[in-house]
């Protein structure tokens, strides 16, 4: 898929990789963005910098009754970018382990299905499109440091396999993108120092690569290339396989 002349929704869409996106995007010649962010006052720069680019438009991922209002509202969309989550620095045995665990599948994975099932029927409306879900290297390493989010992004890749596997005859694109330390708020917050950060231009490059190449993985930084040569036998023979479940 060319992203020429395309239509997009990005969630979180107002700041760190979302923004980087958001902005890639329109460089590369998308003619219209929805901005999917709880605060639509949040975007009002971004506005500013692309005149008649982007809309604002409402969407929490917590909450499935926003979700489905944006589905209605951008019936145009060709290409949806899932990237809005949360992360807590938790451990197995923290004191806040389990209701951090709850609060990131409720965003990273339940908030992500929601979108999947909100906006399958629109890209599907509009010739198949893309469906694109921003999970991260830890989806495939747990890092104790990290355990709760770590699981609720492998349940997330997980899911991803499964809408990629059940959107095919819609000819909707699913594209799974696996970031390492990316220079953003969130990485800061985790702990991570600026030096061992990528720019979140590579996640953008990624995508629309991945996009123009049909792929399915994207691994776009410097420690996530790492994974990839590691995993990328196991990708190839076991998660792009054909497998019967019988």
């Amino acid at each position: 898929m060319s992203i020429t002349g395309k239509t997009a929704l990005i969630t979180g869409a107002n700041r760190g990789i979302g923004k980087q996106i958001l902005e890639s995007f329109i460089e590369a010649g998308v003619v219209k963005v929805y901005a999917a962010v709880r605060d639509v006052t949040s975007v009002a720069s971004l506005q500013d910098k692309y005149p008649g680019k982007i809309t604002p438009i409402s969407l929490d991922l917590s909450n499935p009754e926003s979700i489905s209002a944006a589905a209605q509202t951008a019936a145009d969309v060709d290409i949806v970018i899932n990237n809005g989550g949360i992360l807590y620095n938790a451990t197995p045995f923290a004191e806040n382990a389990v209701e951090s665990l709850q609060k990131e599948l409720d965003v990273n994975l339940f908030g992500w299905l929601h979108v999947a099932r909100a906006f399958a029927p629109v890209l599907k409306n509009n010739g198949g499109g893309a469906l694109v879900q921003l999970n991260s290297v830890v989806s495939i390493k747990s890092f104790a440091d990290f355990a709760t989010y770590s699981a609720s992004k492998a349940a997330s890749y997980s899911m991803t396999q499964a809408i990629r596997d059940q959107l095919k005859a819609q000819g909707t694109q699913v594209i799974s993108v696996h970031p390492g330390p990316i220079a953003t708020d969130m990485a800061v917050a985790a702990g991570f120092p600026e030096e061992m950060s990528d720019s979140p231009a590579v996640v953008a490059e990624g995508i629309i690569q991945a996009l123009g190449n049909g792929d399915f993985h994207v691994f776009p930084d410097t420690m996530a290339k790492q994974f990839w040569q590691a995993y990328q036998a196991y990708a190839e023979n076991v998660v792009d396989a054909e497998v019967s479940e019988s």
